[in-house]
């Protein structure tokens, strides 16, 4: 029996009005704190640059907020940075990226959980999109994603990559019934009275999957939203596609079945 579920795309004609009123316009009132959390391994090249933008963003949309970097075990100075950059930065051993997200969930005060990576593909200049989709449509999981309507980000994301997104979102397809583009996004947002629910188990890079999994089985409102973004220039990305690929089918599976 598939599961039931709320779901809401945004249209691409639809994004791009409320693009051309400005992203960073007060998002219209419905007051909550705002938490973002980013975990970080490795990025000095880029973190205090995304601490900063996100600051900025959401200084400008005047809701209470905080920016919660959570350091999975870094070796380089990507922790010092953000701390100067004037985020709550947590430190842990290095044990993956669902792990440090898990954490950041724990600590984070917010009643809207806003997550994005740390290398620079996503715009924290984005994060109002992410919201005012959230409060327009009254739902309680908005992801931005690379693949809906967005020729452009197409062609900047690898062609293996874009395959094993496509069998990710066709086997929950298969299983939920709910028809996503980008299962795997990072950039997305999330009420904490949500995240307090799910079990997450998650140590790797199949946190995002299993955190959508649970979310459609547990019947909540989710929605999709075209988000730009930029293929990583500094760094190389440390997701191994058969590795990591390989736990993210197990998540999918397991999140469905127990």
């Amino acid at each position: 029996m598939r599961v039931k579920h709320s779901q809401t795309i945004y249209s691409e004609k639809r994004y791009l009005r409320t693009m051309a009123k400005s992203k960073v316009e007060a998002v219209d009132r419905e007051e909550f704190y705002v938490s973002v959390v980013i975990p970080v391994f490795n990025e000095e090249l880029t973190i205090g640059d995304i601490v900063a933008r996100t600051r900025s963003t959401l200084e400008q949309l005047k809701l209470p907020y905080e920016v919660l970097v959570v350091d999975d075990g870094s070796v380089d100075r990507s922790a010092e940075i953000s701390q100067a950059s004037e985020a709550q930065v947590i430190r842990e051993a290095h044990q993956g990226k669902g792990h440090a997200l898990r954490l950041g969930f724990k600590r984070a005060k917010g009643d809207v959980i806003v997550t994005l990576d740390s290398d620079g593909s996503h715009q924290p200049e984005e994060i109002p999109l992410i919201l005012r989709c959230m409060i327009e449509n009254k739902v309680d999981f908005v992801i931005g994603s690379r693949f809906f309507d967005t020729e452009v980000n197409n062609a900047k994301i690898p062609n293996l990559n874009r395959i094993g997104n496509r069998v990710f979102a066709d086997l929950i397809r298969l299983f939920t019934g709910m028809k996503i583009s980008d299962s795997q996004s990072g950039f997305r947002a999330i009420r904490s009275s949500v995240i307090k629910k799910m079990r997450l188990k998650s140590r790797g890079y199949e946190v995002e999957s299993e955190m959508l999994v649970k979310a459609v089985k547990m019947g909540v409102r989710v929605a999709e939203i075209p988000i730009s973004f930029e293929q990583r220039t500094i760094g190389k990305s440390r997701l191994d596609p058969f590795k990591d690929g390989t736990k993210i089918l197990y998540s999918i599976i397991t999140s469905y079945l127990f």
